[in-house]
């Protein structure tokens, strides 16, 4: 354990499903949660990373060893709350230096009852998780004995056939409207003229995805992930975003079912992270856990020529050989040759596995905006 006690500081402990034993101290509220420990390699960005749908049930180990240095701000958030059940670090700040800064990290954390621990070795456990695979851990201020936290650990579902959208999927249809502000927007050619209605299904959408497509002058509309197929295309939509989650995507059956009638209607329709599993699965194809998942903001992604470097988080991944002749691939992940992208060969689909819209991470892929707008104009055209 890293000697770095605070003034006051509460024991707090750590149990992976073998019985891997961390202790540590607690940052942000008192409690006991339960989720798959997975570890996250961005050095920036922690707050978009914590509040964005698709670590629902996961509890995070960031392997960058300072972490609150910036601060909260409501900006940053990619939902309305924290998603992850759970935070993992080596340290932990509590008087954040950021003129952003509204609040700092653990104040934060124990208004949304989300328990955090420090003082881990985070890359001894990073290796393990490395090793092993990402596993079921707990986190406790309450049980520090750690054969009592185990039986609890042991007791959880595995991620595997695991529906976790049903937990974050919008209750209700609503409109987005904001755009990215002006002092961040980076793209030249935003807020193209042509008005385009596009429906997305929620997943577990992140804000920024939303913001990146009014930009691009689209008229976005978010609905359940449940919402029959009859009533989205009853909006008229010039195209469908498919958007990122959490869990298992096979697990999805009603979105993939909604999907799969939303295609035979022809529609230009883009799909990320989920969404790309999604559309998958929709045609055809198989998904898979990966050992430990893609988890960062520098996953490079490319076929050919291009190389895109990337912000990914996601456990699961399409089978490459179970695409259909009528699909290709267009990007792969470049550090285990994972399909990273794919396109129909005929029909106006395509999805990537990687986050376009950044937040956190770098903007190399942000033209794929742009090129679903395109695809919505040429189709609205013919």
């Amino acid at each position: 354990m890293v000697n770095m006690l605070k003034p006051n500081a509460q024991p707090a402990l750590l149990v992976l499903a073998d019985g891997t034993t961390y202790r540590g101290w607690s940052f942000g509220a008192a409690g006991t949660t339960v989720g798959e420990v997975v570890f996250n390699t961005g050095m920036t960005g922690y707050q978009e990373v914590l509040t964005d749908p698709s670590y629902s049930g996961q509890i995070i180990t960031f392997t960058y060893p300072e972490l609150g240095n910036t601060g909260v701000n409501p900006d940053d958030e990619e939902s309305a709350t924290v998603q992850a059940k759970a935070v993992i670090a080596r340290n932990v700040t509590d008087r954040p230096s950021n003129w952003r800064s509204t609040q700092s990290l653990p104040e934060y954390l124990r208004e949304r009852n989300i328990p955090g621990i420090y003082g881990i070795d985070t890359r001894s456990l990073t290796r393990k998780l490395r090793d092993y695979g990402a596993i079921n851990g707990g986190v406790s201020t309450e049980i520090l004995d750690p054969e009592k936290l185990l039986d609890i650990v042991q007791q959880a579902p595995d991620m595997t056939g695991l529906n976790l959208v049903t937990e974050i999927t919008t209750s209700q249809v609503y409109e987005w409207s904001e755009e990215t502000e002006a002092e961040w927007e980076f793209a030249s050619n935003a807020n193209l003229e042509r008005p385009l209605t596009v429906v997305a299904i929620d997943f577990g959408v992140k804000r920024n995805i939303l913001r990146r497509l009014a930009s691009y002058g689209c008229k976005v509309i978010v609905v359940p992930a449940h919402t029959p197929s009859a009533e989205i295309l009853a909006y008229n939509p010039d195209g469908i975003f498919l958007s990122n989650g959490p869990g298992d995507p096979a697990a999805v059956t009603e979105g993939i079912a909604v999907t799969k009638e939303l295609l035979e209607a022809k529609k230009p329709t883009f799909g990320i992270c989920m969404g790309h599993q999604i559309l998958g699965l929709s045609l055809g194809a198989e998904t898979f856990k990966l050992k430990f998942g893609h988890r960062g903001l520098n996953q490079p992604a490319g076929l050919q020529k291009q190389i895109d470097i990337t912000s990914q988080n996601h456990g699961f991944a399409i089978a490459a050989e179970s695409l259909g002749a009528d699909v290709e691939i267009t990007h792969l992940n470049l550090n285990d040759q994972t399909v990273a992208g794919l396109r129909h060969k005929t029909l106006p689909f395509f999805s990537v596995q990687y986050h376009p819209e950044a937040s956190p991470g770098p903007h190399d892929a942000d033209y794929l905006f742009e090129n679903f707008v395109k695809l919505m104009q040429e189709a609205k055209d013919s």
